[in-house]
């Protein structure tokens, strides 16, 4: 049989047992922080993916206005190459004259009377030997677009007639003193 071990012994052993168990697990004093340390990595994460989320809903939105915009702008100036295609070749408004006029002839369109752009107040650009060019601004949609049309008409035999049209999604008056504002321009062309 063996000795049992002296109470010394078995103090000793005691204090041994619990040392080894309190090295081996961590106090409970330690871990209480480990949850809060896993929940704030968490929800940064979480804020970090809205945030990015949030940035991309952002940009989308500004590119569905500004589709938009472009929209307007090119029904604007779709508009404009039909008044003045109908202008030039139902009306021959825009025939070449022999001589060179004080101004361009003023079309109407949508029951509006067009006007001139302020960089040309009579509305014509040159008149040469061989070639017309007019240019003319069309108030479109009660008001709310705009729309310049740019006639270019050879002398009879000379050439081609090309027709542009630069559609805007705001009224003339923005067009024509912009004051900072930010607007959309499209543009069509035509010829024959």
């Amino acid at each position: 049989m063996k000795n049992p071990a002296s109470s010394k012994q078995q103090a000793s052993r005691g204090k041994l047992n619990s040392c080894s168990c309190s090295c081996l697990l961590p106090p409970a004093r330690y871990s209480r922080g480990f949850a809060l340390l896993i929940s704030v990595i968490f929800m940064s994460v979480m804020l970090s993916f809205g945030l990015a989320l949030g940035s991309l809903g952002y940009k989308q939105a500004i590119l569905a206005a500004s589709a938009i915009e472009s929209q307007y702008a090119f029904y604007a100036a779709d508009a404009g190459l039909e008044c003045v295609q109908y202008a030039d070749q139902q009306q021959n408004l825009f025939a070449y004259p022999a001589t060179q006029p004080p101004s361009a002839p003023v079309m109407t369109c949508d029951d509006v009377t067009a006007t001139f752009p302020p960089a040309f107040p009579s509305g014509v650009v040159s008149y040469a030997g061989t070639q017309w060019v007019v240019v003319e601004r069309l108030s479109l949609d009660s008001g709310k677009r705009c729309a310049d049309v740019t006639v270019y008409k050879p002398a009879p035999g000379q050439g081609i007639t090309y027709l542009y049209s630069q559609g805007y999604d705001v009224p003339c008056s923005t067009v024509a003193a912009p004051g900072g504002a930010r607007y959309v321009a499209r543009g069509l062309r035509s010829h024959y």
